[in-house]
């Protein structure tokens, strides 16, 4: 895909052997596809207009496309183009062949030392570039994080990022568990929020769960608000890494 002019081609179902489905999603499902030309393997999303139109998505959906297609980084899920016919919406994106983050996190449980600090720090990467290029992603968690074939993570789902050229936002997104207090509130909040939530994931993958997580939501958002991170006396957890947690999960 990367010898093929991406701007230059306008894409059909046609260029692609579909296989598999990968996944389903609220508005739509995903599949593993071959370009028939270059045999190269890829991940297409197809996306029902009916179901966008329901939701009255449509523009989220185009600044998703437009963001993610212009985004070039190593742990960042590429979208290499896209294409629609009268009932459906298609996003040709790289395929990450090991499937999902939150599913390896739930096979193991929690991650060694080592595995977290190594996550982390890819992670954090791809989100410093993306502040660099003004974008928040603003739904950073484990089911938005897939593993290609050298193990390497890569952020995808690019649904709630927004490219900013101001500082500041004022919407309610992205799930409970992983969301600072200036977002549970609805108040105006900045690419901090990003921060927060690596912050959030680095305690889940040492600990195994999120570290506000309760049965009820109105318990969830009382933790947050109270921003008091605790540790399980069973689990070790590295003094540095804790040091790394509190500093991006304060208010």
């Amino acid at each position: 895909m990367e010898g093929v002019a991406m701007k230059d081609k306008e894409w059909t179902l046609d260029d692609f052997e579909v296989g598999r489905p990968l996944g389903k999603g609220k508005f739509g499902n995903v599949y593993l596809a071959r370009e028939v030309d270059s045999k190269f393997v890829v991940a297409i999303k197809v996306l029902y207009k009916e179901q966008l139109a329901k939701h009255c998505v449509q523009q989220q959906l185009r600044r998703e496309i437009e963001i993610q297609y212009h985004l070039r980084h190593p742990n960042i899920l590429r979208l290499f183009g896209y294409f629609h016919d009268s009932a459906r919406v298609y996003l040709i994106l790289e395929f990450a062949s090991r499937g999902c983050l939150y599913a390896e996190l739930q096979k193991c449980k929690r991650f060694e030392p080592r595995r977290a600090a190594a996550y982390v720090c890819q992670l954090a990467s791809a989100i410093e570039y993306c502040h660099q290029k003004r974008v928040m992603h603003r739904d950073i968690k484990p089911e938005n994080v897939l593993i290609n074939g050298k193990g390497d993570l890569k952020i995808a789902d690019f649904g709630w990022s927004v490219h900013e050229p101001s500082s500041k936002r004022q919407t309610i997104c992205g799930t409970l568990d992983y969301l600072p207090p200036e977002m549970v509130m609805n108040k105006m909040h900045d690419a901090m929020v990003d921060n927060w939530s690596l912050g959030v994931m680095l305690y889940e993958f040492l600990v195994g769960r999120p570290p506000f997580e309760a049965k009820e939501q109105k318990e969830t958002f009382a933790k947050i608000m109270a921003c008091v991170i605790r540790y399980p006396s069973d689990v070790s957890v590295p003094d540095g890494a804790k040091d790394l947690i509190s500093k991006n999960v304060f208010r």
